[in-house]
């Protein structure tokens, strides 16, 4: 895949689509209703150095939960939002977030921000900032996962790590374009420092014996709970569903 085929592929998804929309429409109320340019500035500056630390947050403590499968109706949640992403990580249908979950987070975190600092203008900045840095973190996340060489030091170095959190060990390297949050806070590493590959990267934790308990993401998942690397995983999958 070249660097032009990159950004064919990425303008097509209807995500991609609908942030750059509404970051329009945020533009279009900051001129109706226009902050100052200190105002500005302040919300989307103050939105760029909060995002890496949400992200990093939720990843963790959200998208790599054991309590949101536990929940019957947040299974489903859990299961499109990151629990597929990590059964199997090339998997493009799941590769961006679904917006009906990613929207409602980024106006929550972005827009009371800005209204604080500068009104209805500040807010929109600030959605406007939020959803631009998720246009850019989705960029860097399809760089991660496609078939795509980076020639950027900085951005390989940003999908190897990315890698050694899908394929590896799923309990770190939470960043997607930065990583100071996690090596501020213990989660950084390297392969070499984690020689034995974690036995639930591709399930992040919710296992047959899981399943058993909770069983409303195995059944969501055609009764299949994800073991081993996916390239390897279709025979026995088969078996699995003959079987059942």
């Amino acid at each position: 895949m070249t660097l032009k085929d990159l950004w064919v592929a990425y303008f097509q998804y209807p995500a991609i689509i609908g942030y750059l929309a509404l970051t329009a429409v945020s533009v279009a109320v900051w001129l109706r209703y226009p902050a100052t340019l200190a105002q500005t500035a302040l919300s989307a500056a103050v939105v760029v150095v909060l995002y890496p630390l949400v992200w990093y947050c939720l990843h963790r403590w959200v998208l790599h939960s054991n309590w949101m499968f536990k929940v019957p109706f947040l299974a489903s949640t859990w299961k499109r939002i990151h629990y597929d992403h990590h059964q199997d990580p090339n998997h493009l249908e799941v590769l961006f977030g679904a917006l009906h979950t990613t929207l409602p987070t980024i106006a929550l975190v972005t827009a009371p921000v800005g209204y604080a600092i500068g009104g209805v203008g500040g807010a929109a900045a600030a959605l406007a900032t939020g959803l631009l840095t998720t246009c850019v973190y989705e960029f860097v996340h399809c760089i991660q996962h496609l078939a795509y060489k980076p020639k950027s030091k900085l951005i390989a170095e940003m999908k190897k790590r990315h890698m050694a959190h899908h394929f590896h060990d799923e309990s770190g390297n939470y960043g997607i374009t930065s990583y100071f949050w996690d090596r501020l806070l213990g989660t950084f590493y390297d392969r070499p420092e984690r020689p034995a590959k974690s036995p639930t990267v591709f399930n992040l934790g919710y296992t047959e014996e899981v399943a058993t308990r909770y069983p409303w993401v195995k059944k969501l998942s055609g009764g299949i709970v994800a073991t081993g690397h996916p390239r390897k995983r279709g025979d026995n999958h088969a078996s699995e569903r003959e079987a059942a």
